[in-house]
């Protein structure tokens, strides 16, 4: 399946908080800024469909604020439940922005968050 890169965000301007959000190519992308870099997944939770940038990020990992499912970011893996894991997209630095490779399909209805 081919991709594309986009840009997100500088890295100077990546919020204190540790995370931005983007629709790039109809896909709905989480970036978290974690101690060992920048990841991207797939800003749906497997379980309940619902927006992960809603939930905190912490020691790496991403809350559903639904029912409080955890997914680490790096991996996409879910952590201490059976749910799905989440899709993860390359990231790259390039002249200081932040890019996200997403694929050039767009998402099927499972990988989009409800109501969008």
């Amino acid at each position: 399946m081919s991709e594309t890169w986009h840009p997100l965000i500088t890295e100077s301007d990546f919020p204190a908080e540790g995370k931005a959000t983007a629709v790039l190519g109809g896909w709905h992308v989480l970036v978290a800024r974690t101690e060992d870099g920048f990841h991207a997944v797939n800003d749906r939770c497997t379980h309940q469909a619902a927006l992960l940038s809603a939930g905190r990020i912490r020691r790496g990992a991403v809350m559903c604020p639904l029912h409080g499912a955890r997914f680490d970011v790096a991996t996409g893996r879910c952590l201490g439940a059976a749910y799905k894991d989440l899709r993860t997209f390359p990231v790259r630095i390039v002249a200081g922005t932040i890019e996200v490779a997403v694929p050039d399909a767009p998402p099927g209805m499972d990988e989009r968050p409800v109501g969008l």
